[in-house]
């Protein structure tokens, strides 16, 4: 088991909630994340954690855990580990200013990977809602920096204008800010309240959705 972050458990609570999640309309599984910042000056940082359970394919439980820097939420180190069906587990760190180093333990063996650290690189693991906190404040046209650690992917992403649009989750109405993050063809898009809070995410590629339940 990895050990998790000194002070990840700790802090103010910024956002927690579950996502409800389906795959191709078929209801796939859930999350259920806490995001908390703590910290004081250069200690100062923001913690996501979460646990994602997929009911499909033999099931799958996925339980990352990543460190940024706030207020724009620039990844500094990430881990993540798999149970099921692909188990890993995996770890990111910052190395210098220029790489991110990243060790992952599978039933292969040991991998050892390097990404270029950019400027205003972001992780967006993949299905993992929460993940799209770190881009609420993203500007239109801007272009983020993406590494997607367990599919040793990284990729740029382009910011749409966003859309004022109504969201209706369970019986409430909400207000929300539609923002369309894309790649070529790969397209994702997140609604966000009032309060930055991630609502829904829809990757159409992979026929993935993620809402939010029980939000007030």
């Amino acid at each position: 088991m990895i050990a998790p972050f000194e002070g990840a458990t700790q802090g103010i609570v910024v956002d927690q909630g579950e996502f409800s999640v389906t795959i191709n309309n078929r209801t796939s599984g859930s999350e259920e994340f806490t995001i908390r910042r703590a910290g004081i000056g250069r200690d100062d940082a923001i913690f996501a954690n979460a646990v994602v359970r997929f009911e499909t394919a033999g099931g799958q439980e996925v339980r990352p855990l990543l460190r940024a820097s706030p207020p724009a939420g620039i990844a500094t180190s990430y881990q993540v580990e798999v149970d099921g069906s692909d188990a890993l587990a995996l770890q990111l760190r910052l190395a210098g200013q220029l790489r991110y180093v990243a060790i992952i333990s599978s039933a292969l063996g040991e991998e050892h990977r390097e990404f270029p650290a950019l400027p205003d690189t972001r992780v967006l693991e993949q299905d993992v809602a929460h993940h799209y906190y770190f881009l609420r404040d993203a500007r239109e046209g801007a272009t983020i920096p993406v590494l997607e650690p367990r599919t040793r992917s990284r990729f740029l992403l382009q910011v749409s204008a966003p859309q004022d649009e109504e969201l209706q989750l369970g019986q409430r109405l909400f207000q929300t800010r539609r923002v369309e993050f894309f790649a070529g063809e790969d397209r994702r898009v997140v609604w966000y309240d009032r309060l930055g809070r991630v609502l829904r995410v829809s990757i159409p590629l992979r026929g993935y959705l993620a809402e939010r339940t029980g939000v007030f």
